[in-house]
């Protein structure tokens, strides 16, 4: 089963974007994170109280007024809401910062807290991309790709992939291997595939972890490694990424890259299974007939207590 994947929306927070100190419009000094956020995501960020960073941010703080819009689309607290997340990120947006106007796009596109608009969500983008700003650049990208509010473009997706790969983009990174796996918008070449998954899953990023790992298990563009992509595998595993367990439940169950252990497999396969991955269901059904009732009654309370993958990505990706 090949398991390189594109980046899609399922988790579609992960479209939120991160902040970078090229756009922020107050100093460092100046800016003030929301503890629950700060906590989650950026634990050397400056910490204020809750209605400190409101004040701020009512004040025209843009740096503040993004915080405000996280804050509500995730519905932090009692008065949160995505139409406050909206309005939050338009006034920042409006001030010409990068992040608030990713976030306000991706808000159009999911319609959360108004009803969907791909016109709006495109405007926004391009006025963030023609800041360089790296995750305006992978949302355009994934655009043109999906075909979403656009005639999909494969070569047009590869353009915007590519800058925000170049910019350092983990997703936009992941993306652009997968344009070169497939030669979508591209000639076909596996060694630059393998070469771009490197590079995002260096950076920590599950589904560069997840494709890099398919590359050595396969020897697509890559030498074939058993050990690299168990280890690979592993690490997207650990991420919540449910391809990536289930590929490792199958490196274990058939002793590739590590010592052969039918209950390690049945555990990374059963959490991948729990958090909704059909393709879980018949290794499932394989491994019950080699385990007795016990040994997967163990198995399915360790699964139990492996993280959930979209808790793992929001905490991720989700900051100021």
């Amino acid at each position: 089963m090949r398991t390189s994947q594109i980046v899609t929306l399922k988790a579609a927070l992960l479209l939120l974007a991160a902040a970078s100190p090229a756009f922020a419009q107050n100093s460092p000094a100046e800016q003030c994170s929301l503890a629950v956020i700060s906590q989650t995501i950026n634990k050397d960020a400056k910490v204020c109280d809750s209605n400190i960073v409101r004040e701020m941010a009512k004040r025209g703080q843009a740096f503040e007024q993004n915080q405000e819009g996280i804050a509500s689309i995730l519905a932090l607290g009692p008065g949160y809401s995505p139409q406050q997340a909206l309005q939050w990120f338009e006034q920042a947006a409006q001030r010409g910062y990068a992040p608030a106007q990713v976030n306000l796009a991706v808000m159009y596109i999911n319609g959360w807290g108004t009803p969907a608009n791909y016109g709006n969500a495109l405007h926004w983008l391009h006025e963030a991309a023609n800041q360089g700003f790296p995750r305006a650049e992978y949302n355009l990208g994934f655009l043109y790709l999906q075909g979403l509010g656009v005639r999909r473009d494969y070569a047009e997706a590869f353009r915007w992939f590519e800058k925000g790969a170049l910019a350092n983009d983990a997703d936009a990174q992941t993306n652009l291997g997968y344009l070169y796996d497939l030669g979508l918008g591209c000639k076909q070449n596996s060694t630059t595939a393998a070469s771009w998954y490197r590079k995002s899953a260096e950076a920590g990023n599950p589904m560069g972890e997840n494709n890099l790992a398919d590359m050595y298990l396969r020897g697509d563009g890559i030498a074939r490694n058993h050990a690299e992509a168990f280890r690979w595998f592993q690490k997207a595993a650990a991420q919540g990424h449910t391809g990536a367990r289930i590929k490792l439940g199958y490196m274990y169950a058939n002793g590739l890259g590590t010592t052969k252990d039918l209950q390690t497999a049945y555990i990374w396969i059963d959490a991948a299974a729990m958090a909704g991955d059909q393709r879980a269901s018949e290794t499932l059904h394989a491994l019950e007939a080699e385990l007795s009732p016990e040994q997967q009654a163990k198995a399915r309370e360790r699964a139990q207590h492996l993280p959930a993958q979209q808790n793992q990505l929001l905490a991720k990706d989700l900051t100021k």
